[in-house]
């Protein structure tokens, strides 16, 4: 696998960029796709940390599937910084690849693989600095927090943060290094997803008293959530783009015939709102509309009704004046420009909402992410190394 690298190309890089490719060929080629386990590749991280004197803890998921893993290098519990990231990537399902997407290639300047830039470049620099820290006295500790199903809600991180938190540190800032070019992002949208079941009651469509269309009460409810994000483009935040919230329905299926009332319809929605839009209000006119619908289908019979779930609720991450987290980030990067938004949402602000000060900040480009030949740019690659090496100095007593 590494032979696919060409490593005259890397002339130049220091020690850390080194390491950190060869770690990226290894992290490429788990498949950890979000329906699949994420544990072999948390195994090879763990015995990596092992060769270097640094236990790990395992955060598991409820069966036992899938894991988050902490680990901490230096001592103490106060004044920490937290380099974190997602294990888990998006399918290659159907993707038109040139080359194996579990297996690094490199070709002119540019490393290709599922992951590269969303973001086990990131996970790969986190690791690559475990060497250097594990050799030097701290003045305060590195925390290395990975998790898994950050591709389908954020879901592994809470629980990552609470063992943070339960252990008793208290880090200065958190660093989550989704793909910005080494750029620091100081401010991400909220995500809530939610999948709604409508149940209607199946007839022949001629006899319409005698059934009730699943679809149709679902028309009714999707044409409410058109109407909401179209209202939402009036409450704008310029650092965004789009600068306002956003409202997409990304999934609907209902019914079996052309002639048939439909007895389920079901959808799925998108809500990604600006850090000072609050949700629940944004989706008051549409939780009124599922509450009249519900009193329609109950007046049809108990066998009729609306489910709604939420999948996934992730907080934004708003801007903090004069925070730890980006000044730190400004030093290690050498950024002379205030930080950004996007409108993606990410961890960061599930860090922050715990009370960390949190920045998003890592190589690679969000422009690659899930799609076919995902790559990162070497350069990009030696940019976090970089940054990772000053890190090192930061935290290194003297």
């Amino acid at each position: 696998m590494q032979s696919a690298i060409n490593k005259p190309a890397l002339a130049g890089c220091d020690s850390i960029a080194r390491e950190a490719i060869d770690i990226l060929a290894r992290l490429v080629s788990f498949d950890t796709t979000s329906a699949d386990s994420n544990l072999a590749l948390i195994a090879y991280v763990e015995s990596y940390l092992a060769d270097h004197g640094i236990t790990a803890l395992r955060v598991a998921n409820a069966d036992g599937t899938k894991a988050n893993l902490l680990a901490t290098v230096g001592q103490g519990t106060a004044g920490g910084i937290i380099l974190s990231g997602h294990t888990d990537v998006v399918p290659v399902v159907d993707q038109p690849w040139s080359s194996d997407p579990f297996e690094l290639i490199e070709r002119d300047g540019r490393l290709y693989g599922r992951g590269t830039s969303d973001m086990k470049g990131f996970l790969a620099l986190a690791m690559a600095a475990v060497p250097l820290l594990a050799n030097e006295q701290l003045e305060r500790p590195v925390h290395l927090a990975f998790s898994y199903d950050e591709e389908v809600g954020c879901l592994g991180a809470p629980d990552l943060i609470r063992n943070i938190l339960d252990l008793g540190y208290t880090p200065m800032a958190a660093i989550v290094g989704e793909p910005t070019n080494m750029q620091i992002v100081n401010s991400h949208k909220s995500i809530q997803l939610y999948e709604v079941v409508v149940t209607g009651r199946e007839a022949h469509s001629s006899l319409v008293t005698e059934g009730i269309s699943a679809n149709m009460v679902a028309i009714d409810l999707l044409s409410t959530l058109a109407r909401i994000a179209e209202s939402e483009t009036h409450h704008r935040d310029q650092h965004f783009d789009p600068p306002w919230s956003t409202l997409t329905v990304g999934t609907i299926h209902g019914g079996t015939a052309p002639n048939i009332l439909a007895r389920e319809c079901r959808f799925t929605f998108d809500l990604r709102c600006v850090p000072d839009r609050d949700a629940e209000e944004v989706l008051a006119p549409f939780w009124a509309a599922v509450e009249q619908a519900r009193q329609r289908l109950a007046a049809e019979g108990d066998d009729t009704g609306i489910m709604v779930e939420r999948l996934a609720k992730v907080p934004s991450l708003r801007r903090e004046p004069e925070g730890a987290a980006e000044r730190l980030s400004a030093m290690l990067s050498g950024a002379n420009m205030p930080g950004s938004a996007v409108s993606y949402g990410a961890e960061a602000g599930q860090f922050q909402q715990a009370g960390l000060s949190t920045v998003i900040c890592g190589p690679g480009s969000i422009t690659q992410a899930h799609r076919p030949d995902e790559f990162i740019e070497l350069s990009q690659m030696e940019a976090g190394a970089r940054f990772i090496s000053r890190l090192v100095s930061f935290v290194r007593v003297g």
